[in-house]
């Protein structure tokens, strides 16, 4: 009975996650118009380029979203230098239009974005046309194949369906996207996931019994797990899933995965199979009044921070204001209990933290080593009770900050600091 509330569900999501045809129209003139005028300027600019489109666009695996966004590659021929196609890349964009709102993302190869309306962009993303994946010199080289690819094999309302099922469900889990603020599913890896299981009912069922590390071998380029484990660099063997790429036996699809995220996943994925519900392909809204509201009733502290980074939005600032993130939860934690906290990035320069905190009475300082007699010296005349354990010396400290003063406290100590983790500004809200 409940396999059937859940299809019943499944069926009521895939209705409303699909892009409706008017945004799809939108898309494809917009999209038809560009080429147009990109292909116009390769040629007159005697460049040896192509042009495919990539994403999930060209997979038709898009879901709806309050912002769009279609991936076209521009494929250089091979003579050119990886290092000189962006910069090409560049000199094309500005020559079809001056006035076009156009951001350079910097990354391992850099790629462009060029905003067409409020509600879409397009990604332009060079990549040098290789003849087999072994020749690859950025993984983006790779996209190509990766489209063929899931062209070839998906290509069922079913399939398709149980693609757009996964996306939305890890979106709306915050486990979607590979970016090392997220450490999340990628688009690519979801697709290949579901034509190895066929239904997303059949994937997430799989995904909550993984305990031990799985390996996933689509087209078998390898004999075994434990070839898999000896073949692959080890770097990138730490995720808790293996995904092989068919198109690269060398590549781990799901190498950005990380424990925390697929822990959350399968929360969430068991979560829906024991009480199924379409809340589970909803986006959950942080609700900062509730849980300052709950604080308060529990006699917790609450606060609200907003930290701005100088580094380019996206996965680098995100990158960065995720590290600092971290840093600070471990400094709080030195003299506070934290009972919730939580990160809020929306991809620009500045995101938003918030700590749920109990006051410690006391607090325990590390101190030198007992055979560093200058230092105990000092730490004895600095702190009264003091204690040696394991060979180090300890105080015992009574505090009475509140997590305000703290903040206050630590961000003028640390001024260096924040610079040096790239971190321009900290604020209470």
């Amino acid at each position: 009975m409940k396999i059937k509330k859940i299809k019943s569900i499944l069926n009521q999501v895939l209705a409303n996650i699909k892009p409706s045809n008017k945004e799809l129209n939108i898309i494809n003139y917009s999209l038809k118009e560009f080429l147009i005028k990109i292909k116009k300027e390769i040629k007159e600019s005697k460049i040896n380029a192509e042009i495919f489109i990539g994403g999930s666009f060209a997979k038709n695996t898009l879901i709806k979203k309050n912002i769009y966004d279609v991936d076209v590659f521009l494929r250089f021929d091979k003579k050119y230098k990886t290092e000189d196609i962006s910069n090409l890349t560049e000199k094309l964009l500005k020559k079809i239009n001056k006035n076009t709102d156009i951001l350079r993302v910097h990354g391992s190869r850099d790629y462009f974005r060029v905003n067409i309306n409020p509600f879409f962009y397009f990604e332009l993303i060079p990549v040098i046309k290789v003849k087999s994946s072994e020749d690859y010199e950025n993984i983006t080289d790779l996209s190509y194949s990766h489209v063929k690819y899931i062209k070839q094999k998906i290509k069922s309302e079913k399939l398709l369906g149980g693609v757009r099922l996964a996306k939305s469900f890890c979106y709306a889990n915050n486990c979607y996207g590979a970016e090392s603020y997220i450490r999340g599913f990628s688009g690519y890896s979801l697709e290949l996931l579901i034509y190895h299981y066929g239904t997303f009912l059949k994937f997430i069922s799989e995904m909550i019994k993984i305990k031990d590390k799985k390996v996933i071998d689509i087209e078998k380029h390898h004999k075994n797990k434990q070839s898999v484990l000896m073949d692959l660099n080890s770097s990138k063997l730490g995720s808790p899933i293996v995904l092989i790429d068919p198109t690269y036996k060398q590549r781990n699809t799901l190498a950005a995965l990380s424990q925390e995220t697929f822990n959350e996943f399968k929360k969430q994925a068991k979560k829906f199979l024991q009480n199924p519900s379409k809340k589970a392909f909803e986006k959950k809204e942080i609700n900062l009044e509730n849980i300052k509201n709950n604080a308060g009733k529990k006699h917790h502290e609450f606060i609200l921070l907003k930290a701005e980074t100088d580094k380019q939005e996206g996965d680098i600032a995100g990158s960065k204001l995720l590290k600092f993130y971290h840093t600070l939860n471990s400094e709080i934690q030195r003299y506070f209990e934290v009972k919730n906290k939580g990160f809020i990035y929306e991809r620009e320069k500045t995101a938003n933290y918030f700590f749920v905190v109990k006051k410690k009475n006391k607090i325990i300082l590390q101190g030198p080593n007992k055979n560093d007699k200058d230092n105990v010296a000092k730490f004895r005349t600095r702190h009264k009770n003091v204690f040696i354990k394991k060979d180090k010396f300890y105080a015992l400290e009574k505090t009475n900050l509140t997590i305000n003063e703290f903040i206050e406290n630590w961000s003028k100590k640390y001024k260096k600091r924040l610079k040096e983790m790239y971190i321009e500004d900290l604020n209470i809200i």
